[in-house]
Formats: structure tokens, C-alpha cells, sequence
């Protein structure tokens, strides 16, 4: 397993990048849900001991088994819908041996493993109309069982992932251009659409959403959540008020910051860490998609350029999402921020992924080669 293996090639920075973030997010969640503070410790080990697992196996042997992580993949998000649980009109979670499990989660780093072996075993025909149908087509089941739940925030963050593993892939760049012909105008059509009345394309709730954030004066009970926490991170000023502070002014501690342990707790770092701490939260996360990216560019193959790179894209497109609604240049998703925001499937799922990137830089030379072996 470990022939031909050198510690220098090891990623020790990113993984340091990933257990500080973890740590501030720790804090954070304490502060903000102090009941929840010790599962989310006893997810990080977890975590951090599968990372270590994961990236020491040889990558090369897990992508053999490509097929069986889709089949899995689709089985459990196919399980959610059929006997999940179903909390604010959404069936998102079962409960696996009395653990609650998001099968959308971990189906982020699924399709990145299986994707990445897709695109290697047919990288000769990757600018084919054969290929790029045949891909789409295989991404259409999961992405519709996760929008299915519904869950419209995972859907794009996938489907963007997916897309960018294409562009890595070597798709011509007149495709991509011809790509972006065709869905400029399409989603200026599609947002027309679900902003009037009677549109089926969107629940109710998602429809809200969307017009808050363009008409917030209008819908201010649905801009509650992204203008309080809008607040609360400009109340931080430069330092913040500290963390589980007693201050009566404190959004928080209002009870004005709505899941301010999952989907807001950059509203808690930004109130209580100030702009200190929320510049350290977003240089971390710019670090560990830098790391990604550096393995990625000497990867042996292109297999594994895929995987470092789509977890680097999965972190990344994340951030900006859940920090977007945060700070309100975005519309509400419930999207988490990686290994800050509460959740054990989301944080697990997070250290896996790193763990693969780690993998694929641990098999890398200084360079990256570039024949690309079948596997």
C-alpha cells in the first residue's frame, strides 16, 4: 500500500487549514447551542479519524468500485424520500442505529468519486456528444432525488460541482461557450417564471425566498432571518463581543438569529469573533480550496485531478453560499458552512473529502505525470 510513498508528499498544511476551522466552529457552535457543542466535538473525531483512514488508502483501488458508490449513492436518497423524516416541509434525514444521517450530504462526495473515475475511463471521448449526454444523463438520477426532498440549494451545488468536474475534464471550450448560450438566457426565463404567481417549478416556501431577497420591504417576515443576521455581523464591528458573552444587545442572545449553530452561524462568528474572526473563517476556507487545487495540479492522473479539485469546488461554491445568505447577497439556502456550521453528517462528509484530496497528493510526485494510466 505505502510502495513508493513519500511523507514529504503528505498535505500536513491542509490538514492543520481544516482542524483550525473545525475548531472555531466548535467555539462557535458552543456559544450558539451549547447542548449541541459536545456532539459536534465527538463528530470531529470522528471525522478527523476516517480523514486519516480515507487518505491512506490507495484512491486508485476505491474508484474500481465506481458503480457501487452510485448505486449506493442513489439507494440511500431514494431511502430518505420512501422513510425519511420529514421537518419544515422537507424530507431530508433518517436515523441510522439512532443517528441521524443526511443521505444529501454524503452524496456530494460520492458523485465526486464516482464522476472522477467516469470521466477517466472515458477521458478519450470526453468531447464526443456520446460522452457529454451519456454524463448528463447519469447525473440526472441523484440530482433528482435531491431536488425530490425538496432541497433546490444542494440540487445547484451539485450540479455545479459536476459541471466543473466536466470542465476539468478537457471539454472543448467552444462547448462550453455554446453551454453558456444556451443557459444565460434560459435562467433569466426560468427566474421570470418562478417570480410569478401560479408557477409550479418551485414550492411555495422557495418562491418566498427568492422574492425576499429582490423585494425584502415586501416579505419581511421571509427576510427576518438574512436581515438580523446582516445585523448581527455589523454589530461585531472589528473584534466582536466576544463568545458566549452576556450582553443583552447580543442578536444571539435575543433569540433574533434564527439556527444560528447551522445554516446562520456566520452571524454568530461575525457578532462575536467581529471582522477579525470572519476574515480568519474565510481565509481558512480559502486555504483548504487552495490546498485542494495544489494537489490536484500534481495529480498522477486525471482521476485524481478530479476528485482534489471537486472537493476543493464542493468547499469552495459551499462557502460562498452559506456566507452569500448570511451577509445577504444571496437568497436563503440551507446550506451549511463546512466544518463550522452543526451537523454530523455535513462535518463527517467534509473529512472524507479531505481525506481523498489528501490521498490523491500522498500519490503524487512533484510534478504531475501526464500519461493518464487506465485504471
Amino acid at each position: 500500500m505505502f510502495r513508493n510513498l513519500s511523507i514529504k508528499n503528505y498535505d500536513f498544511k491542509l490538514i492543520v487549514y481544516v482542524v483550525t476551522l473545525n475548531i472555531i466552529g466548535i467555539l462557535a457552535v458552543g456559544s450558539a447551542n451549547a447542548s449541541m457543542q459536545m456532539r459536534q466535538i465527538e463528530g470531529a473525531i470522528m471525522g478527523f479519524f476516517l480523514m486519516v483512514v480515507v487518505s491512506l488508502f490507495d484512491y486508485k483501488v476505491i474508484l474500481k468500485f465506481y458503480w457501487l458508490w452510485y448505486g449506493i449513492n442513489a439507494a440511500l436518497l431514494l431511502a430518505v424520500l420512501l422513510a425519511g423524516e420529514t421537518t419544515n416541509n422537507a424530507t431530508r434525514w433518517f436515523e441510522i442505529a439512532g443517528i441521524r444521517f443526511q443521505p444529501s450530504e454524503t452524496a456530494k462526495i460520492l458523485l465526486i468519486i464516482f464522476f472522477a473515475q467516469f470521466i477517466m475511463k472515458y477521458r478519450d471521448k470526453i468531447n464526443t456528444v456520446q460522452f457529454i449526454i451519456s454524463y448528463f444523463v447519469v447525473a440526472m438520477l441523484p440530482l433528482y432525488l435531491i431536488f425530490s426532498q425538496p432541497d433546490l440549494s444542494t440540487t445547484l451545488v451539485v450540479f455545479v460541482v459536476i459541471l466543473t468536474l466536466l470542465f476539468l475534464a478537457g471539454l472543448d471550450y467552444r462547448v462550453i461557450i455554446g453551454a453558456l448560450l444556451v443557459v444565460i438566457p434560459s435562467s433569466i426565463i426560468f427566474i421570470s417564471i418562478i417570480l410569478k404567481e401560479g408557477q409550479t417549478l418551485l414550492n411555495g416556501y422557495q418562491r418566498k425566498r427568492i422574492l425576499s431577497f429582490f423585494y425584502p420591504e415586501k416579505f419581511v417576515d421571509d427576510a427576518y432571518q438574512q436581515i438580523n443576521s446582516v445585523i448581527a455581523i455589523g454589530s461585531g464591528r472589528l473584534t466582536g463581543k466576544g463568545l458566549n458573552n452576556n450582553i443583552i444587545s447580543s442578536l444571539k442572545n435575543g433569540k433574533f438569529i434564527i439556527m444560528p449553530d447551522t445554516d446562520f452561524i456566520f452571524a454568530v462568528i461575525g457578532e462575536e469573533l467581529g471582522f477579525i474572526g470572519s476574515l480568519a473563517v474565510i481565509l481558512l476556507l480559502f486555504l483548504i480550496c487552495f490546498e485542494c487545487f495544489s494537489i490536484a495540479r500534481r495529480a498522477q492522473d486525471k482521476a485524481g485531478l478530479c476528485i482534489a479539485a471537486g472537493i476543493g469546488t464542493l468547499i469552495g461554491i459551499q462557502s460562498f453560499f452559506n456566507i452569500g445568505v448570511a451577509t445577504f447577497i444571496l437568497p436563503n439556502t440551507g446550506l451549511p458552512l463546512p466544518f463550522v456550521s452543526y451537523g454530523l453528517t455535513s462535518l463527517v462528509s467534509s473529512y472524507i473529502g479531505i481525506g481523498f484530496a489528501l490521498n490523491v497528493g500522498f500519490r503524487s510526485g512533484k510534478k504531475r505525470e501526464l500519461r493518464d494510466t487506465v485504471i
